[in-house]
């Protein structure tokens, strides 16, 4: 398949490295088109505009940091709405809010686009080896069609239906509840310690009890080796995706109460200068408000 992929972070790497290697036809670009040296070299074509990597792509994949950025490469005249042809479709593949996912949606509708929101779950190391977990909505035969991309990049799709603002909400629910369960562990590994017990062995309790799941497994030995320079998204990501929850309850016009305590920590680790860390790093807020060294 002849794809476009435009946002070359350390996600979009991995994905798009899959993707070559799989045999899919791939036009790069990035603001920062150093991003994509790797990329050319194993086969890719680096654009210089975002409406030359758009001719004669079949699929647009936009892996991108931010909402802003998202409505800039929306609009703008060199941009998505002004460059695309009808028979393109944009999936829209990074972490975005629900209001930005309702505007691109009826952006595209209006201007008789293919638009499909198909957000990942996972960290930077699963996407290098297509093990994410691929969520999309849209129109089901632009799914169907996309399938073939999506088993290359993922180890399994969950179709939330075909409201694109339908797979927003679950990446966005799924990172509130990392992000909660980070927390909770940050305040039990404190509590333990407090009380005399190696946090090691009560990781071993949790993850061969209850908890046995990969998000207990992976950021509580991160949190017991207090080693939150293995980045997968930092304190300043996490702050976005927290942020993003709770945005998306104002709009549900429900409360959230674990986000705003969630959101609290990643501000107090980011005033400490801990903001390109693993977002993990909460629990280091933790134990230091619980009087340990962190």
């Amino acid at each position: 398949m002849k794809i476009a992929f435009l946002g070359l972070g350390r996600m979009g790497q991995g994905m798009a490295h899959l993707l070559i290697n799989a045999g899919h036809e791939l036009n790069v670009y990035d603001l920062y088109p150093q991003q994509a040296k790797s990329l050319v070299a194993a086969g890719a074509t680096l654009s210089d505009t975002v409406s030359q990597a758009l001719l004669g792509r079949e699929v647009v994949i936009t892996m991108l940091p931010t909402d802003a950025a998202l409505n800039e490469l929306l609009i703008s005249p060199e941009g998505l709405l002004a460059n695309m042809q009808p028979t393109t479709t944009h999936v829209v593949m990074g972490t975005h809010g629900i209001d930005i996912i309702r505007k691109a949606t009826k952006l595209h509708a209006d201007a008789g686009q293919v638009f499909v929101a198909a957000h990942v779950l996972g960290r930077p190391d699963l996407a290098a080896t297509g093990q994410l977990t691929i969520v999309p909505a849209g129109p089901a035969e632009s799914i169907a069609r996309l399938q073939g991309i999506f088993d290359v990049l993922g180890k399994r799709t969950f179709i939330a239906g075909e409201d694109p603002q339908s797979a927003s909400a679950v990446k966005i629910a799924n990172n509130f509840v990392l992000g909660c369960a980070i927390e909770a562990m940050g305040e039990a590994m404190a509590l333990v310690r407090k009380l005399g017990v190696e946090p090691a062995m009560f990781h071993e309790v949790l993850t061969e009890g209850l908890f046995g799941a990969p998000a207990y497994e992976v950021y509580g030995k991160m949190i017991v080796d207090q080693a939150y320079d293995s980045m997968g998204a930092t304190a300043v990501i996490g702050l976005k995706d927290i942020n993003l929850a709770l945005q998306a309850a104002e709009s549900a016009q429900m409360p959230l109460p674990s986000a705003s305590i969630m959101r609290d920590r990643l501000l107090s680790a980011i005033a400490h200068g801990d903001g390109a860390l693993d977002w993990a790093v909460v629990a280091k807020e933790q134990a230091l408000a619980s009087g340990l060294d962190q």
